[in-house]
């Protein structure tokens, strides 16, 4: 269970006795999102939303839903990906959800970011501005979900 792999890495981070990320740990992570149910990607782009689920069918992940939420006051935080993700979180009941946007200031490039239900950043990857690796957005998102699945073993 996740839960119980949290809260011994919190404890033994209090205790100064945290030496790292365990095998258990990516092991519980990547359980729980091959478990997910429900995953939800909170924007109104389709072309993001189709690059998602090609990509999530090639791990053997159901297919994510878009949520239709106006997330333009995002882009006005520090880190607008994490704001969309967290707008869904509070407002789906989903198991899942990927967000992708903006990093932060406007030129930093992009974030796909993957949380739980509860918020929790469960994997991530960045790419460069558009106008840097010249990748159309299909290719770019889906190379993003790639890298965010992969760095935890899928």
């Amino acid at each position: 269970m996740l839960e119980k792999h949290i809260k011994k890495a919190y404890n033994e981070s209090t205790e100064g006795k945290r030496k790292g990320d365990k095998k258990t740990e990516s092991e519980k992570i990547r359980e729980y999102i091959l478990s997910a149910k429900k995953i939800t990607v909170p924007n109104w782009d389709g072309k993001k939303l189709e690059s998602i689920n090609r990509t999530l069918k090639k791990f053997g992940l159901p297919k994510a839903k878009g949520l239709k939420i106006n997330t333009n006051a995002a882009d006005l935080t520090r880190m607008p990906t994490i704001t969309k993700a967290l707008m869904a979180v509070d407002t789906t009941d989903s198991d899942l959800i990927i967000a992708r946007g903006r990093l932060g200031v406007p030129g930093s490039g992009s974030m796909l970011v993957i949380m739980d239900h509860k918020g929790r950043i469960l994997s991530a990857a960045i790419s460069p501005p558009h106008i840097i690796h010249g990748k159309s957005l299909q290719e770019a998102v889906e190379e993003e979900l790639k890298t965010a699945l992969q760095r935890l073993g899928l």
